[in-house]
């Protein structure tokens, strides 16, 4: 019996150790990745602002409209365009919240 629970401890202490570089491997390769996966929530976040408060949307695009007027028409139309497509696409349903 007592030779097994040494074999028991044994292995144990091998699989802490294995679990140990496992884990510092792992915190290596997904370092290269913390800071695109950062930014991609950021865009995430700003998207559901951005879905929550769309008058702000709304708002800048009239301000741009307003600050150069020779390009604004060419960018509104653009954005009812992008707004037309996203519409039929989604067959005339509002924004899910």
């Amino acid at each position: 019996m007592n030779e097994k629970l040494t074999c028991v401890a044994e292995r144990r202490e091998r699989l802490i150790a294995q679990a140990a570089a496992q884990r510092l491997a792992l915190a290596q390769n997904i370092e290269i990745w913390r800071l695109p996966l950062a930014r991609a929530d950021q865009g995430l976040a700003a998207l559901r602002y951005i879905r929550r408060h769309p008058a702000w949307v709304f708002g800048l695009t009239a301000l741009l409209v307003a600050l150069l007027p020779g390009r604004g028409g060419k960018w509104l139309q653009l954005g009812f365009a992008a707004w037309q497509m996203r519409h039929k696409l989604l067959g005339g349903s509002q924004m899910p919240r």
